[in-house]
């Protein structure tokens, strides 16, 4: 593992006439960012998801009986292209983990729904999920998390909508 701070001391040695600081906030985002998407990797791969599959599948969880939604309705909460939704939901539906279903409000389309099976699935990896997330975070007091969300989303607001 690198050290951010020895990194920003090369940087003062080559460099003294810039401001690195940034880089330290950001070198341990993305390096925290990194090192939490593979744990959280290990648990969907326990399951046999991938981070994609896996965010599909609680998306349609989430959404609550009948647990369907519109292709468009999945594609607006995740940012991919209609062409890799559309790869997502083939796979999923080989798996036997959604179905394509008739819109019961609009017959010329179709809604992507869980299975039974993909219920079991993805209830089974979200349970194991919030487990993992919640060791991640245990180093953390309630006070820290607290803070951290509200610094994180002045960073977020600073960038754009949420």
């Amino acid at each position: 593992m690198f050290d951010i701070e020895e990194i920003r001391a090369q940087w003062a040695k080559q460099r003294p006439d810039i401001d690195t600081e940034p880089m330290g906030v950001i070198g341990r985002v993305v390096r925290l960012s990194a090192l939490f998407s593979e744990e959280m990797s290990k648990t969907f791969a326990r399951h046999g998801l991938t981070a994609a599959s896996f965010d599909v599948l609680a998306t349609l969880l989430r959404s609550g009986p009948p647990h369907a939604l519109s292709p468009n309705q999945l594609l607006a909460t995740m940012m991919v292209t209609s062409g890799t939704m559309t790869n997502r939901i083939d796979q999923l539906e080989k798996d036997g983990l959604v179905e394509r279903v008739q819109n019961p409000q609009d017959k010329r389309s179709v809604h992507v729904k869980l299975t039974a099976s993909g219920i079991r699935k993805i209830d089974a990896a979200v349970s194991d999920h919030v487990v993992v997330q919640k060791r991640l975070v245990e180093a953390l007091s309630e006070l820290d998390r607290s803070e951290l969300n509200n610094i994180l989303d002045k960073c977020l607001s600073s960038l754009g909508p949420k």
